[in-house]
Order: structure tokens, then C-alpha cells, then sequence
């Protein structure tokens, strides 16, 4: 059967592209080898947040009395989590399933391999093999959960993400690998329903992408549950014996070894790019250190066959995904789309309190030599913060001094997710910081930190 357009995956960048394709014309396949909505909406923004949701709501219960509320304390249940974690995944697939139905895309079930001469093969569940042909192939194929040679992981002791949204039980402690969006979430999680997490992580601070006050600020507030966290340090190596894992940690500033006994141990260590047996080698499409090269607008060396998401360089996140999926699809219909701005992209950890990023760090900022301006307002000092019984963290704004443009935000507290956005907006559209601080902000919000860390910046802030 031909097609104008087969995208292979149907996740946040592959959905997103065939919706597009079809909206532009274009008689739209989108092959998909497990669940609609691909590992995002099945296994990983989504169904994760139902669950840190899920933990708000019980960390609000144990905290009622702060609030004039009387309550018996509650108990947290990790099964009905789950149980609400995998309805809204279901949700939400289903949800996609129906965006595809009202495009008119056709989803086709099975495993996918672009062959040459522009065909793509498909295996169904039952051996079944069908090959169908288009022009256009977007490969969109995404990650998975990445295996170290120190933690093989057996999916009951040592664990993915995939498992740590259904474990079967509540364990009394776990370890976890890796202190990414994905390891501080699921650390944050389980410490929150009463699990005793030990986080370690490699490099000298945990969430090492983030501006290094911010990684403080989520270290002091996981301290404070109780959590242990170990930064610049690494996992040996874990010994299974029944229901305990042993599992050496090293720290590398002291050149020492501990040994850590614990139920669980989750690695979250980054993810591997799903590539293997897809037909890359066949088709002559070249890849470089695990992901597929691709020119501004995703095609690959090969005409005709293109890649988004996770599978070619740039951030693993959904969002990204989908904007290189637009981008992608509006170029190959002769198009002059806008090339997605790497330099602009917002990343999200959904702890609490939440983090929300975008631009340079600090640190960054001064490396590339540039005269900057740093202003912090922190929410101890807001209204609706303090109202809301979230005052820890803070909203930092890096300024060039010269120029006056926004060169990085970084904002740590609650809801701070929704507040990126604005920030994000207003560099990709060149406003300057003062230009973002003259706005009126509402108050009480805590959104006016924004407005206020830019005011520091400049020596002006009336709160801070």
C-alpha cells in the first residue's frame, strides 16, 4: 500500500507528525510497535506525574493541621497510585488514538524497517509481514532505558523506569542511579511515601544539567525528607542475595566504598537510543555516536527518509520532539519553517519543589567570558509562596549587562513549570529583561518573582 508520509513511532515526535502531515494533505501512516503515544505518554511524562500528583495529595494530608485542617494522617497506598498512574497513561493514549482517527492517519501495528527504494516493512504481532511505500519516512523511533554493565537490571531488584512506575510493592528502601528529570523525580517519589531513598549521583552535583544553586536548593529540600543524597559518586556494583541488594557506592572525592543494603535499585543513568534493527545499515542511513545525522530541517543522508526526537542529536525531550516533528514535516512540503532554536529550549523537573530552566547557567554564562548581571528573588519573601505554605526556592535571572538580553533563567519552587514558558517566549522574541520587568505582573502570584529577581539584578528590587 503506498502513503505519501509513514512516520515509525508514534510517541510525542511521531504523532505530532503525522497529525501535520495529515493536516498538509498528505496520506498519512504512522506505524507503531506497542502504544499510541509512544514511551512519554505511556511510561514517562505523563504516568509519572500522576504519580508525584499523587504524592502531593498524600504530603498535603500529612500536613493538614498547617493548613486548619483536622485529619488522621492518611496512608499512602503505592497500588492504587498506580492503579490512577496507568488510567490516566490509558487516558491519554487513547487520546491520541483519537487524534489520529480525526486526521484520517492510519495506524498500522507491528514492528517497523526502512528498507531501500523507500519501502518500509512491518511485522505484525502474529509474524505477519506487510511492506508499504511512501516518499517520505520519518524515523521517530525514540530511547529507552539505558543497562550498565554495573547494574544489569532483572526487572524485580534491580529496575528501569518502566518498573518503577508498577512495582508490586512498596520497598522499605531503594537506591536510586542517576539524578536527572527521570532519578530525582522517582527519588523525590518514593521518599515522599515513605521509602528510604539513597540518591547517588556521578557528577559533583545532582540534577547536573541545572544551575548549580538550584541543584542546591533541591538537595537541601530531598535532605530534609530524609533522603540521603551522594553526589560525586558512583554505583560499583550490585549484589542480588534474595530480597536485599548489596550495592557498593564510591565516593570518588574521598576514594572511598560504602556499602548500602536496600529492596530496590532503580538505575536511571540516561537512556539508548532504540536504533538496532530498524534497517539503517540496509538503507545506507548514517549515524554518529548512537543517533542518526540529520541536516536543520531532519533529513538524513538519504533523501526521502528523515529523523526526529530522540534518535538524533539534540535534548531527549518531548517537547523537542515535537517541534522538530512540525519543523521537519512543513520543510519537506516546500515550506520555509523556522529552525527549532536549541539554544531556547525550556527543561522541567516535576520534584517538589519543581524546577524550570532555560539558557545559560551561571556558571555557563561566565565561562563564555560574558559581562553579566545576577538578581535572585527568593519565595520566602512572596506573598502567595507563604500563603501556600511553598516558600522554598527562588526565581534567578542571568542578565548581560551590556545588551540587556535574558542570556538564562532558573527558577526553583512550586508550579514554576508554568511559569517557563513566558521566559521562554520572551528570548525567542528578543524582549530584554527590563523590557520583561516594565510588564505588569498580578499579585499575589508567583509569577511577580520573575519581575522582582530582574529588579535585583539592577540593585531596584523593592522585596527582595
Amino acid at each position: 500500500m503506498n502513503y505519501d508520509l509513514i512516520v515509525i513511532g508514534s510517541g510525542p515526535g511521531g504523532y505530532v507528525a503525522a497529525v501535520k502531515g495529515s493536516q498538509m494533505g498528505l496520506k498519512t501512516a504512522v506505524v507503531e510497535r506497542e502504544n499510541l503515544g509512544g514511551i512519554c505518554l505511556n511510561w514517562g511524562c505523563i504516568p509519572t506525574k500522576a504519580l508525584l500528583k499523587s504524592a502531593q495529595a498524600y504530603n498535603y494530608v500529612q500536613h493538614a493541621a498547617a493548613y486548619g485542617v483536622k485529619s488522621a494522617g492518611g496512608e499512602a497506598d503505592l497500588q492504587a497510585m498506580v492503579a490512577r498512574s496507568r488510567g490516566v497513561a490509558d487516558t491519554m493514549s487513547k487520546g491520541v488514538q483519537f487524534l489520529l482517527k480525526k486526521n484520517n492517519v492510519d495506524v498500522i501495528m507491528g514492528t517497523a524497517k526502512v528498507m531501500a527504494d523507500h519501502k518500509v516493512q512491518v511485522v505484525d504481532g502474529e509474524g505477519n509481514v506487510a511492506v508499504y511505500e511512501s516518499p517520505r519516512i520519518i524515523i521517530a523511533t525514540g530511547a529507552r532505558s539505558r543497562v550498565m554493565p554495573s547494574m544489569p537490571q532483572d526487572g524485580k531488584r534491580i529496575i528501569g523506569y518502566r518498573e518503577a512506575m508498577t512495582l508490586p510493592f512498596q520497598p522499605k528502601s531503594m537506591v536510586v542511579c542517576g539524578s536527572g528529570a527521570i532519578g530525582s523525580e522517582f527519588a523525590f517519589f518514593y521518599q515522599s511515601i515513605g521509602v528510604q531513598v539513597t540518591l547517588v549521583e556521578f557528577m559533583p552535583q545532582i540534577l547536573p544539567n541545572e544551575d548549580e544553586d538550584t541543584a542546591a536548593q533541591i538537595s537541601r529540600s530531598f535532605r530534609k525528607m530524609g533522603m540521603k543524597v551522594m553526589a560525586s559518586s558512583s554505583v560499583e556494583k550490585v549484589e542480588v542475595e534474595g530480597e536485599v541488594c548489596h550495592v557498593t557506592i564510591k565516593d570518588m572525592k574521598k576514594n572511598t566504598e560504602t556499602l548500602v543494603d536496600c529492596d530496590v535499585v532503580l538505575s536511571a543513568v540516561g537512556i539508548a537510543t532504540n536504533l538496532e534493527g530498524i534497517g539503517l545499515e540496509e538503507t545506507g542511513i548514517a549515524t554518529e555516536r548512537g543517533k542518526i545525522i540529520v541536516d536543520d530541517y531532519y533529513q538524513t543522508n538519504v533523501p526521502g527518509y528523515y529523523a526526529i526526537g530522540d534518535v538524533v542529536h539534540g535534548p531527549a525531550l518531548a517537547h523537542v520532539a515535537s517541534a522538530e516533528a512540525i519543523c521537519c514535516v512543513e520543510a519537506m512540503m516546500g515550506e520555509q519553517p523556522k529552525k527549532v532554536n536549541y539554544d531556547n529550549i525550556p527543561g522541567c523537573t516535576y520534584t517538589t519543589p519543581e524546577v524550570a530552566s532555560v539558557g545559560l547557567t551561571e556558571n555557563k554564562a561566565r565561562e563564555a567570558g560574558t559581562d553579566i548581571l545576577v538578581g535572585k528573588f527568593f519565595f520566602k519573601a512572596s506573598g502567595k509562596a507563604t500563603a501556600a505554605g511553598s516558600t522554598d526556592g527562588f526565581v534567578k535571572m542571568i542578565i548581560d549587562k551590556e545588551t540587556d538580553q535574558i542570556l538564562g533563567a532558573h527558577l526553583c519552587g512550586d508550579n514554576v513549570t508554568e511559569m517557563i514558558a513566558g521566559l521562554v517566549s520572551a528570548r525567542e522574541n528578543g524582549l530584554t529583561a527590563k523590557q520583561v520587568a516594565s510588564s505588569i505582573h498580578p499579585h499575589p502570584t508567583m509569577s511577580e518573582a520573575i519581575m522582582e529577581a530582574i529588579e535585583a539584578a539592577y540593585g531596584k528590587a523593592i522585596h527582595g
